[in-house]
């Protein structure tokens, strides 16, 4: 590919840079970035974790996120997406 060097000019990620060295369309489905994508949080869990929040954020001396998670009914969920969801909340 004769304009592949402007592909490098911009930042890729490890995915992105297996597809250009590989070519286009090389990963199978499951592969890559989509592979990483989590599920949404549904209405539901996000009123469910508002309610938690609430519950455990005046306990003093404990951590908030480590109790969410506890008493979080949906199972598979990481610190990193509860803290993310708090936020974006």
């Amino acid at each position: 590919n004769k304009k592949a060097f402007v592909e490098l000019l911009f930042w890729k990620s490890p995915t992105a840079v297996r597809e250009l060295t590989e070519g286009y369309g090389s990963l199978q489905e499951g592969e890559g970035a989509a592979r990483s994508r989590v599920a949404p949080w549904t209405p539901q869990e996000e009123q469910e974790l508002r309610e938690l929040y609430w519950k455990y954020k005046e306990v003093e001396g404990e951590d908030i996120v480590a109790a969410i998670l506890a008493h979080l009914s949906a199972p598979g969920r990481t610190r990193r997406q509860v803290v993310k969801q708090l936020v974006r909340m």
